[in-house]
């Protein structure tokens, strides 16, 4: 996309709030906008974090997301809108649990379950932060695409340079076009290009929403395949995110991710959610589909 032509930063997270302001139909029965100009299969992402959402305005004030556990049942069609149903399977004096059901053309895209609780106090403790470069030392992902570009066929290359609303800075970023078998481990820092405002449960929202972005292509990283030089079928199977402590998504955070197993065409992987005061906010599981078609 030309550069006089692309979007600010501020219109990019105000499109992404657009994205994730759902529409009441009735009583615990959402409508999630399409994607402006979308047309393909709708970012996994975006239907977790619209779930979500539906499933914290179907919750009283007092009690806050702390874990959902989502699976992927279809490809959602970035051209239609998302229907979602709240079910209210449990209402305690400190949690609650809700299931989401997102539908498209009647059928079922996405079931997920979410537990809310009243904050209160406990036993803590965490695991340290990993010792990473400051994001401002680091290249842009978008930058090193830049470079890489001559090599990715037109409509791929056009795909993952869209301007976005997140920007993510991989702290060892592995090349598209030259994949190199390397250790199933990788971090990067991300956040939302412009202020996100002062509601936490929209952070944790967008958060969920960036949290499909990093994972998948852990699991293919001992492989030393790509999208870009090998024909793989990649989708999100499953997704769990739980919820640690308060943060924002509009200042950097550290996504670390390991995959201590891949087989079947299924890759599994796992992620850490840091702060850049080292607090642990957040923890992510997720399988994907890793099914390689050589030739």
């Amino acid at each position: 996309m030309d550069s006089e032509a692309a979007p600010t930063p501020e219109t990019l997270v105000a499109q992404l709030r657009a994205l994730l302001d759902i529409e009441a139909i009735d009583t615990d029965l959402y409508r999630g906008p399409r994607k402006p100009g979308g047309r393909g299969r709708v970012f996994g992402g975006q239907v977790i974090a619209q779930a979500l959402v539906a499933a914290m305005r179907s919750v009283g004030e007092g009690r806050t997301a702390h874990s959902l556990h989502a699976y992927f049942m279809r490809p959602g069609d970035e051209t239609l809108p998302i229907v979602y149903r709240v079910v209210r399977d449990f209402e305690g004096r400190s949690f609650a649990t809700r299931r989401v059901i997102a539908m498209q053309r009647g059928e079922p895209i996405l079931n997920m379950a979410a537990s809310f609780q009243r904050p209160e106090e406990g036993l803590a403790h965490q695991v340290a932060m990993p010792d990473v470069p400051a994001p401002e030392s680091l290249t842009p992902d978008r930058d090193l695409l830049e470079r890489d570009r001559a090599g990715i066929p037109d409509e791929l290359i056009h795909f993952l340079l869209q301007p976005r609303p997140i920007e993510i800075r991989s702290v060892d970023p592995r090349s598209l076009l030259h994949p190199e078998k390397r250790p199933p481990y990788s971090a990067g820092w991300f956040r939302v290009v412009a202020p996100l405002g002062d509601d936490p449960d929209l952070h944790r929202a967008v958060l969920a929403y960036a949290s499909d972005m990093i994972m998948l292509g852990t699991s293919m990283l001992p492989h030393g395949v790509s999208v870009v030089k090998d024909k793989m079928q990649n989708a999100s199977l499953d997704h769990a995110v739980w919820l640690h402590e308060p943060f924002r998504f509009d200042d950097w955070l550290l996504f670390t991710t390991d995959s201590p197993w891949s087989g079947h065409a299924r890759g599994f992987n796992r992620g850490q959610i840091f702060s850049r005061d080292g607090r642990l906010v957040a923890s992510v599981a997720q399988e994907g589909l890793i099914r390689h078609r050589p030739g």
